[in-house]
């Protein structure tokens, strides 16, 4: 419950800020600043050292690369169709392919699963949708933001994107046994500043007030996302042989509303933000409600 309410009143303090605060200019940049290149750095720095490997746990890794790419294939489809911008399909790919499956799937998940579903969590958000986000998440941006770039253009992006790179070192760490405990306490602080600056950033930027286009843009994307990926995951689970808990993280995990990063990179790069801030900000409304549908089906 605590969760919940930090994540409501960071929200609805960002849009006061934006409304009645005056905030100096560049604020809001600055704190996307801090977000992509501090606090979900010493996050993976955190998190990665603890994870255990296990290749029985594919599914949950693969179903958040299909909800990935799924989202990317279905927005460059029908982008075309409507007549989208480049911009508004690399935004809406980033926010309806790569979910929040730390700060409300954690909570959710433990809610509706306990301590077993949310231990599966942690290797759905840090092995599958973290690693679509430094790796797909990036891609994106970069194709879209810049044209066409060359691969190597892409893979320098991806290779000096802090969060890969501390990826890498989380998993050497993981490996050598972890890290002093004074030095994950470090890095779990700073960590903790991700959620409330990443959503008064989100809320300063948050309107409702979008052309029939804009809102069909968002709800196409909250429908892919908070609909049609979780249920595909679900027969292609049934299909493959997944069952019981497993089967159940990994349809959770993929109906989490869209991730705050997402938005924010779609933000730095251009990406129609306000589009992708409006279907950050009704995602995460609309998740309180189909998340626990959706653990009825499974």
């Amino acid at each position: 419950m605590n969760t919940f309410l930090l994540l409501f009143f960071c929200f609805a303090l960002g849009i006061v800020v934006a409304r009645f605060g005056r905030p100096p200019p560049g604020l809001m940049q600055g704190l996307n600043w801090w977000v992509l290149n501090i606090a979900l750095p010493a996050l993976v720095l955190e998190l990665i050292p603890r994870l255990h490997f296990d290749r029985q746990l594919w599914f949950l890794v693969g179903s958040m690369w299909f909800v990935f790419v799924g989202a990317w294939a279905v927005c460059a489809a029908f982008g075309r169709w409507f007549k989208w911008s480049r911009e508004r399909i690399g935004g809406l790919t980033l926010v309806a392919g790569l979910g929040n499956t730390a700060f409300t799937g954690y909570p959710l998940v433990e809610a509706l699963r306990g301590k077993e579903g949310l231990a599966l969590a942690v290797v759905a958000d840090q092995l599958g949708c973290f690693l679509a986000l430094a790796i797909g998440g990036i891609t994106v941006a970069a194709w879209y933001s810049g044209g066409k770039p060359h691969p190597a253009a892409i893979a320098r992006r991806i290779v000096l994107f802090p969060p890969f790179l501390t990826l890498l070192v989380g998993v050497a760490v993981g490996f050598l046994g972890g890290w002093p405990p004074p030095l994950e306490s470090v890095y779990a602080r700073l960590g903790a500043t991700l959620t409330p600056l990443a959503l008064v950033s989100v809320g300063m930027q948050f309107t409702l007030q979008l052309s029939r286009s804009q809102f069909g843009a968002v709800a196409f994307a909250l429908a892919w996302k908070l609909a049609a990926a979780p249920l595909l995951v679900f027969l292609a689970g049934i299909a493959a042989g997944i069952h019981g808990t497993v089967l159940a993280v990994a349809v959770l995990q993929s109906g989490m509303a869209p991730m705050v990063s997402a938005a924010i990179l779609a933000d730095q790069h251009g990406l129609d933000p306000r589009v992708a801030n409006a279907t950050l900000g009704v995602g995460i409304l609309v998740s309180l409600l189909t998340v626990p549908l959706l653990n009825r089906l499974v």
